[in-house]
């Protein structure tokens, strides 16, 4: 059975179906802080998490691979990390220096909850063509 460091280190690895089946049928994807910026924050199960890991790893940053990865407390069920994204928006093009910081539950070999949270400043210049702009645009 796989410890919480060790779905993290296979998480941050895979592609997104390898990642996505790491994350039990009730398991969550988080990233509370999209909600700001017009994404849905929460991803539930492998089906759902896979497709967002599948936009994140097919249209918003193609072939991307999340580097300096930082191990900073951790146990048996669970562990926090911090790690990056270098790469240019396949959307805008825009190159995006992305910092994450993770804390993942395991539970059975899986996981239960991977709760990350990132700058939306930059999630929001890779995600919409113009960037912020588009946001200000909604709101107005």
């Amino acid at each position: 059975m796989k410890t919480a460091k060790e779905l993290m280190l296979a998480y941050l690895a895979g592609n997104a179906e390898q990642s996505g089946a790491l994350f039990a049928e009730q398991g969550t994807l988080e990233l509370p802080y999209l909600a700001s910026i017009g994404v849905p924050p929460v991803n539930k199960g492998p089906e759902e998490t896979t497709k967002f890991l599948t936009f994140l790893h097919g249209t918003l940053y193609p072939d991307f691979k999340f580097e300096n990865i930082k191990v900073h407390l951790e146990t048996p069920d669970q562990v926090f990390a911090e790690y990056f994204i270098n790469h240019a928006s396949g959307i805008n093009g825009k190159q995006v220096h992305q910092q994450f910081f993770g804390h993942l539950e395991a539970e059975n070999g899986k996981i239960k909850r991977l709760r990350e949270a990132i700058d939306v400043v930059l999630a929001a210049e890779a995600i919409y063509p113009n960037g912020l702009a588009d946001i200000v645009a909604k709101k107005a």
